[in-house]
């Protein structure tokens, strides 16, 4: 099994930063990929970021590529996700998810996944 917890998201204004936090705990060999999804109201959950824990090879949505940062901490077990220059279309509940497996954007391949934190840009 594995936990994950997100914290760090909030109301910030369109053109700001938000950094967003992912406590992972568990099976270290189930979450080979660690990535980030987002799901504003009325729209599909979308893919925004993955890291593989043990290298850190990273991959980016198009829409966020330039913005958005992901990182992993392996002291902290965290899995983190920089975000600047924020949108409105930003605006979305942020996901954290843990795969044993290497397919970074389809989020049903994903088996955990946490709670979300809500992440609103004003404009």
């Amino acid at each position: 099994q594995v936990q994950l917890v997100e914290s760090g998201g909030g109301l910030v204004q369109a053109g700001g930063s938000l950094r967003v936090s992912c406590a992972a705990s568990g099976r270290t060999f189930s979450r080979n990929v660690m990535g980030w999804f987002r799901q504003a109201p009325g729209k599909e959950r979308e893919f925004v970021a993955a890291i593989t824990w043990s290298i850190g090879y990273t991959y980016y949505a198009d829409s966020v590529k330039g913005r958005f940062t992901i990182s992993r901490d392996f002291a902290k077990n965290t899995v983190d996700l920089q975000m600047n220059s924020l949108e409105p279309e930003d605006t979305a509940v942020y996901y954290c998810a843990a795969q044993a497996g290497y397919y970074y954007t389809d989020y049903h391949r994903y088996d955990y996944w946490g709670q979300g934190t809500q992440v609103t840009v004003s404009s």
